[in-house]
């Protein structure tokens, strides 16, 4: 048995869910349960909050959780990021008033409010800046104007809250997150978090790709596998009609009217894109 926590609340909460319905795993059905067993899949679920979450996997009490790539560096605990999930997307920038601070190195002997302390205060050691980070649990863009702080490291979106607040954002990005599945170097190998991983996987490239399948004259199929060469290989089979191919193969979601388009321009006919419910490559 596989014991998972879930963020119960905030960005990460419905986007998990939803990715754990997906993969075949049971889900809250009022929204207010704390833990849920599903026997069937050998997994036992457990609803916290998502700042909590490192923190209880890196201490052993479950073995995996569900939560932000910025929360698990920020809690500074003996967790690892087993892989990242494609959703809850952030970028983390510092940000201060205009004429004031404009380099990562001008930010020495200055205070930065974050809620996010562990994590920045290790980004500035790492390039040996000394500064004073003050903690705050939120609101941060207040800080300057407020006279606690001099500058500010938060999540940039489109910066209009920032830029509310007077302040621009400067220097490279502090971290790239988004959510990702924890758990400790012990239970790396837990056959349970193996067929978690799986079902993630395939759920991912289950909400990348689409399948399309054609048909083709025989003279045009270089061409026309050369437009959707596939995952590792299109399938390529005989029709009842001589002289035609039947194709199918998975392509880019993104990329499939162009591809169609392509495709039609090369002699493909009967060209039809289908969903695909899950994945397993």
């Amino acid at each position: 048995m596989l014991r998972l926590a879930v963020p119960n609340k905030g960005a990460l909460s419905e986007p998990a869910a939803e990715m754990l319905r997906e993969a075949g795993y049971k889900t809250r059905r009022t929204g207010r349960e704390l833990v849920l067993m599903d026997e069937a899949n050998g997994v036992e679920l457990f609803f916290l909050r998502p700042r909590d979450i490192a923190q209880y996997v890196g201490q052993g009490t479950v073995a995996a959780g569900i939560t932000g790539r910025d929360l698990l560096l920020d809690s500074g605990v003996d967790a690892v990021e087993h892989m990242p999930l494609g959703f809850a997307h952030s970028t983390f920038r510092f940000a201060a008033p205009r004429d004031t601070i404009s380099r990562i190195e001008d930010i020495a002997g200055k205070r930065v409010a974050t809620s996010y302390d562990v994590l920045v205060d290790t980004y500035l050691k790492v390039r040996g800046i000394t500064a004073e980070v003050v903690h705050l649990d939120g609101a941060v863009e207040s800080s300057v104007q407020l006279g606690i702080a001099d500058l500010v490291a938060d999540v940039v979106e489109t910066g209009s809250t920032l830029r509310a607040a007077g302040l621009h954002v400067f220097g490279e990005a502090i971290l790239q997150s988004e959510a990702v599945l924890i758990t400790t170097e012990a239970h790396v190998d837990n056959p349970h978090l193996r067929i978690l991983e799986r079902r993630l996987q395939g759920v991912m490239v289950a909400r990348s790709y689409v399948l399309i399948e054609y048909n083709a004259p025989e003279d045009a199929i270089e061409a026309v596998t050369k437009v959707t060469p596939g995952v590792e290989s299109p399938t390529v089979s005989p029709l009842a009609e001589s002289g035609w191919k039947a194709v199918r193969v998975m392509v880019k979601r993104k990329d499939m009217n162009r591809i169609m388009d392509e495709l039609y321009l090369a002699g493909a006919r009967g060209i039809l894109v289908t969903e695909i419910m899950a994945t397993r490559l």
